[in-house]
């Protein structure tokens, strides 16, 4: 992966904390809105600054949260109105546009 800069995880930052409650948004929708090369970018950002961010509205382009973050992602969803079908969360439907 290629040196992330301070703009670009300011600008992932940004782009998380602007999705409103009750939607999501993949790894890859933020990386293409931030005019990142990779969702990998992102992913590394959501690992090693996003603990004040809500983390849990971006998820796979499967909808299906990591094994390991999946019943706290899908709690705190659920909290949010976004209701997972077999762990899976629907983006046609909850899906947030940028």
């Amino acid at each position: 992966m290629a040196p992330v800069t301070e703009d670009q995880v300011e600008t992932v930052r940004a782009l998380v904390a602007g999705i409103p409650a009750g939607r999501v948004s993949t790894y890859g929708d933020i990386a293409e809105a931030a005019g990142l090369s990779s969702p990998r970018i992102v992913g590394w950002v959501m690992r090693t600054d996003s603990s004040d961010l809500p983390w849990h509205r971006v998820v796979p382009a499967s909808g299906r949260p990591a094994p390991h973050l999946a019943a706290e992602q899908l709690a705190r969803l659920r909290a949010e109105g976004v209701l997972a079908a077999d762990g899976r969360v629907p983006l046609r439907t909850y899906r947030h546009e940028f």
